[in-house]
């Protein structure tokens, strides 16, 4: 059974990304009156394509880059929004070990090689996963989250190489081994892990999907506003929202959708106050330190036949890829994609001896056969409203809590990808949770309005 809403039923989504865009206008399209509130000066969250910065109007993602094959919800979405999408990185990612002041040349793993070296190792323990369902509840998941990736490497005597690989997946997870719970390695292996599939970026630059979307709701945004506190009762919310000169408005509706990372959350007063599992759960959530350098070179030196153009590496500049195949010009950008310690790493060296610092870093890719145009850099953990890349799971964070980061709280629904199952941490995490927002809505309006559910 299609799920309806009930016409004229008042939502107020908070957060204009892409989870929150996504329930807004679907929510929209039912027939719901929608306000939809954005503390920044922009939609699209931390989806975020650099225009106007690089020669020859060439673009290049500062924020969620890819769409992988298996991911229909965003596929869908950006089809039904007329957009298109382009296939980029054909051969997936591989892994290079960081050959330092050395410069010795390193072999060059395979995706597919460099977790089945993980998978191999690890294989009692996603087995034993296996066999819990992969269920976060399990004795088997409390255990494997107590430990870090790093306390697994050390019980194992791993050698050099595997190290070497688990720290490339920092460009990956956002947290070196240290601060990655074992649990969300193993959770990994256990599902699909990244392979040689194709992956896409959308025709035209990322922003597009959220810049379309917004077009549907035009009055019914409003950017620079804060939500500071909700309030609800058995029929009805009241959102406090401060505008950028310091006017408190009240917003009053029916349901609220909370599409914000749990960074933003835990500043917003709520009464009845939260569960004290989900409010644990959101206190206790990281996020992780990201830095996102755009280099625009004279040339596309790392396009080389029958060489990877994205690549996994453990350089205190963190990974690389190809950042524009799909667009014209004889030119090329290059993203620099550096999660956790790598993070501090890359400001550290902007920091001493600026950008060129960074791109002599690269001498061993081949960085002085081509001459520097322009560089953006995008620093996550310094933004106000994310204060990171996109959520992941510490030894810390206590695996029963997961489901309770997505459990309703009255009128109050939850989005984001951090309360995705299947995609958390993807731009496709964020619009399966606007999706799931908008059903759970629905569902409310039958029972409340006394049909079966």
């Amino acid at each position: 059974m299609k799920q309806q809403i009930r016409r004229g039923t008042k939502v107020i989504v908070v957060g204009a990304g892409l989870a929150g865009l996504t329930a807004a206008v679907k929510l929209k399209e039912m027939g719901a009156k929608v306000s939809l509130i954005e503390a920044r000066d922009r939609v699209g969250g931390r989806v975020f394509t650099i225009r106007g910065a690089f020669a020859q109007g060439q673009h290049a993602e500062a924020g969620g880059d890819f769409i992988d094959e298996g991911q229909h919800e965003i596929k869908r979405l950006v089809k039904e929004q007329g957009l298109t999408l382009r296939p980029i990185l054909r051969k997936g990612f591989a892994f290079v070990r960081y050959p330092g002041p050395s410069r010795r040349r390193r072999r060059i793993l395979s995706g597919e090689e460099a977790w089945n070296t993980l998978s191999h190792a690890l294989y009692p323990l996603v087995a034993a996963y296996r066999t819990a369902d992969k269920r976060w509840d399990s004795p088997i998941a409390k255990q494997l989250a107590r430990q870090s990736v790093a306390q697994w490497l050390e019980e194992g005597k791993a050698d050099s190489n595997m190290r070497a690989v688990v720290r490339s997946l920092r460009g990956f997870f956002l947290a070196d081994p240290e601060d990655l719970s074992l649990l969300a390695l193993v959770d990994q292996l256990a599902g699909d892990v990244p392979g040689p599939a194709a992956m896409s970026r959308i025709e035209g630059g990322n922003d597009r999907l959220p810049l379309t979307l917004a077009e549907h709701l035009r009055e019914d945004l409003r950017l620079n506003s804060v939500v500071q506190a909700i309030c609800q009762d058995r029929n009805s919310v009241r959102v406090r929202v401060e505008t950028s000169n310091g006017q408190e408005t009240f917003i009053q509706g029916k349901y609220v959708v909370l599409a914000v990372p749990t960074t933003t959350l835990r500043s917003i007063h709520m009464g009845p106050p939260l569960p004290a599992m989900q409010s644990r759960a959101i206190d206790s959530l990281k996020y992780g330190r990201t830095t996102k350098t755009l280099l625009q070179f004279d040339r596309s030196f790392w396009r080389k036949k029958a060489k990877p153009q994205a690549c996994g590496t453990d350089a205190p500049t963190g990974a690389f890829w190809d950042a524009n195949e799909e667009q014209a010009g004889e030119v090329g950008i290059l993203t620099l994609m550096a999660g956790g310690q790598a993070s501090e790493d890359t400001q550290k060296i902007v920091a001493q001896r600026g950008v060129e610092g960074l791109v002599k870093e690269l001498d061993w890719m081949g960085s002085r056969s081509a001459t520097l145009l322009h560089s953006r850099i995008v620093t996550w953990e310094d933004d106000p409203w994310a204060q990171g890349g996109y959520a992941y799971f510490d030894p810390g964070f206590d695996p029963h809590l997961r489901s309770w980061l997505g459990r309703r709280h009255g009128r109050i629904i939850f989005a984001g990808e951090h309360t995705s199952l299947n995609w958390q941490g993807y731009m496709n995490g964020a619009v399966e949770s606007g999706l799931r927002a908008v059903e759970e809505i629905c569902a409310m309006t039958l029972r409340n309005e006394g049909h079966p559910v």
